[in-house]
């Protein structure tokens, strides 16, 4: 989860943008539980008066209210109104808390005197005259409003709000209101506050959602291509390490889940606590006594979570193994596949492949059976939840210290508490596979490749390199290998000469051709390129000296000029130069489109010698210091073999020629030829001296040539 944040971190700015629209989005979703309870308690139950403080009150009202306050409170009122015409008061305050606070003045005063007036019919007038006499004194009125406001109990802020509103709504009649319009006119206005919440949170969504979108993007993108730049520098000891297959999954599947659970963070994950905290600071407002099921509600969920998460999180953290595992079951049968019909397999490979399928399937409804209890589980919590608010807050109504739209506003913000709960654990059943996979593509970035360019370049104080190659008394071994592949071996190729590498299968050939372009380092040693160590030499400037031919020729997707054209800054004519040279040039001038003719991938719409004539065509339009062959003739027929060797002798006049070869009629005239035997040289010589000295090469040489191509040494010719 961490290595999530962190590549999250990265687009700091958008994220807070994102940050700042959820905060206006949960604002809003907050907000419209209020507006549905002002609709209900206030403009149907009440009429549309929101505060127990009329708008306006007649002289006679306001001198009659006076009467049963004290005279800082009467003073306060006098301050709050404003005299209009026809002895009309006109309320001058506004803000929310001044209301509130006038309200709580005149709330217990209003009630008094609607009860005197409607009730009891007592005459005002009279109390009036009380007062004046002495009979009856102001202290005593209070006194009088305390004891009755003392037997209310707990009801008694209820009580007072609604018997004051009734009051108020009298006075507005007395005064000519239309209360139908009245109350239509507040319940437009809460409904189009509403209405404009509702529109501000849906644009606040969208766009979360598009920048979410587009931040997950760029960062599977930027992961994609950190690893491939990653496993483009890996050495083959890398490559080997983590395994093709698993590189495919790391580079695919692995990021497509980091991604995915990246736009959930940003669009729920980090919505869910905002909504939440705020439902939670909206239910302790609301007063209702209700806020112990919401701490029964969220404790149930996090137990549940717990238990889940438990069951569940070993399974998905073998989970991508598995996929690992079934990549490389699909990679080898889909590559093998024409063994595979060759030897009749095909049974046996499906039983492979079942089995790893099998695994994975298992694998995936174990975690998803468990999870799938989840979704019941949190609907049973929260309808368990909505009976207890109803149950109790139905309580509350009947006793009269709560009202309708207050429970249901509750009843909401307990809903958005529990489905912020609820998001966060949807989402936790992607977040532990997310994490592995987050660990798994950190890992790869991580991985420190052991081929490194040096601190400072040989390159930079030469220039004029001849392509000179000499190998001072180099040993190799494999990254846990136990015994060197080669052990020992010191031999020079000089320019304008050719340097052949024969030896029995397994001896150590190719292994001694991949320590020269660096795709192993020597572990004992050195190899030096005009007397430089190639450690000393960048690696893009070594491989640019280099022409290569692997041993089985590699072609990618696109046309024959592009395949040939691979090295770059290769013109036209080089290209077909080069193609003339390979022997490539008559069968590509067969073809419809010539060198425009498609490639598909891997080269499949062509013939091995094909194949390989245009590998080798590539090495030579490059036009290196160096030209390494990789038992690169094999697939050419004896005749092509040695037009192309003759062709090619042409060519590399100037720069030195290493070839691995296991026909000995490829390396007959050659300048030097080096004799491999279980990881050592056997012999360095000449084809003639090689036949004098030998032994190994003799037996090689007796098993290939008859005896007359041996005496002539140009019968291969």
């Amino acid at each position: 989860m961490g290595k999530i944040f962190k590549y999250l971190g990265e687009h700091k700015a958008a994220v807070f943008v994102i940050l700042l629209l959820l905060i206006v989005q949960a604002y809003c979703d907050l907000s419209l539980p209020q507006y549905m309870s002002d609709i209900v308690d206030v403009g149907i139950q009440q009429s549309g008066i929101e505060y127990a403080v009329p708008e306006k009150m007649s002289g006679e009202t306001m001198e009659n209210l006076s009467i049963f306050l004290s005279e800082n409170d009467a003073d306060k009122l006098r301050d709050s109104y404003e005299e209009g015409t026809e002895g009309i008061y006109k309320l001058k305050l506004h803000e929310e808390d001044e209301m509130r606070e006038l309200e709580g003045i005149l709330g217990m005063p209003m009630v008094v005197l609607f009860s005197m007036t409607e009730e009891t019919g007592m005459d005002m007038d009279a109390l009036k005259q009380l007062l004046e006499s002495g009979q009856m004194t102001t202290e005593q009125i209070l006194q009088a409003e305390a004891e009755a406001k003392e037997k209310m109990g707990d009801m008694s802020d209820s009580i007072i709000s609604q018997k004051a509103r009734l009051m108020v709504r009298q006075e507005y009649e007395t005064l000519g209101y239309h209360m139908e319009d009245y109350q239509n006119s507040y319940m437009l206005r809460t409904g189009g506050n509403m209405l404009a919440m509702t529109v501000l949170m849906t644009i606040a969504s969208v766009l979360v959602g598009l920048i979410a979108s587009r931040v997950s993007a760029k960062l599977g993108m930027d992961l994609r291509s950190r690893v491939f730049k990653r496993v483009v520098s890996f050495s083959n000891s890398e490559i080997e390490q983590f395994s093709t297959a698993s590189l495919i999954t790391r580079s695919t599947n692995d990021i497509q889940q980091v991604q995915m659970v990246a736009v959930l963070m940003l669009r729920m994950i980090m919505y869910a606590p905002i909504i939440g905290i705020g439902g939670v600071i909206k239910v302790s407002g609301t007063k209702t006594g209700m806020g112990w099921i919401i701490g029964v509600a969220v404790g149930s969920i996090i137990l549940l979570v717990g238990i889940l998460m438990s069951v569940t999180m070993p399974k998905f953290k073998k989970m991508q193994t598995l996929v690992d595992r079934l990549n490389l079951v699909s990679r080898e049968i889909l590559t093998g596949v024409s063994v595979i019909r060759a030897f009749s397999r095909e049974k046996f490979e499906e039983k492979r492949f079942e089995g790893a399928n099998r695994d994975l399937m298992k694998t995936q409804l174990f975690t998803s059976r468990v999870m799938s209890l989840m979704m019941p589980a949190m609907m049973l919590i929260m309808n368990c939840i909505t009976v207890l608010i109803v149950w109790f807050g139905s309580k509350g109504v009947d006793l009269g210290n709560l009202q309708v739209g207050d429970m249901m506003a509750f009843i909401t913000y307990t809903m958005q508490i529990v489905m912020a709960f609820l998001m966060l654990t949807m989402i936790s059943v992607l977040l532990p596979r997310a994490g592995v996979a987050a660990n798994r593509i950190e890992e790869v970035i991580q991985t420190r490749t052991a081929i490194l360019d040096p601190e400072h370049p040989a390159e930079a104080e030469k220039d004029d390199w001849q392509g000179e190659v000499a190998f001072d008394d180099v040993s190799f071994c494999y990254p846990g290998a136990e015994e060197d592949a080669v052990s020992h071996i010191s031999f020079t190729a000089r320019p304008g000469k050719t340097t052949a590498i024969i030896g029995s299968t397994g001896c150590g050939k190719s292994t001694v051709l991949n320590l020269i372009p660096r795709f192993y380092d020597v572990t004992a040693g050195r190899i030096t390129m005009d007397g430089v160590d190639i450690r000393q030499i960048s690696q893009k400037k070594l491989r640019d000296l280099i022409g290569y031919v692997p041993q089985k020729g590699i072609l990618f997707s696109g046309t024959i000029a592009s395949n040939i054209q691979f090295a770059g800054n290769v013109s036209e004519k080089q290209m077909q130069e080069a193609a003339e040279i390979a022997q490539a040039k008559e069968f590509i001038l067969e073809k419809e489109e010539k060198y425009d003719s498609p490639i598909s991938q891997g080269g499949t719409n062509v013939s091995g010698g094909q194949k390989q004539r245009l590998s080798i065509a590539r090495a030579i339009a490059k036009n290196p210091k160096v030209f390494l062959f990789d038992d690169s003739f094999s697939a050419l027929d004896y005749k092509t073999d040695v037009v192309l060797r003759k062709a090619l002798q042409k060519k590399t006049g100037e720069a030195a020629v290493i070839i691995v070869a296991q026909r000995i009629s490829t390396i007959l005239h050659a300048d030097q030829i080096i004799v491999l035997e279980d990881g050592g040289i056997a012999g360095i010589g000449t084809h003639e001296e090689l036949m004098e000295q030998c032994e190994t090469y003799q037996e090689i040489a007796r098993s290939q040539l008859s005896e007359q191509e041996l005496k002539s040494k140009g019968g291969a010719d």
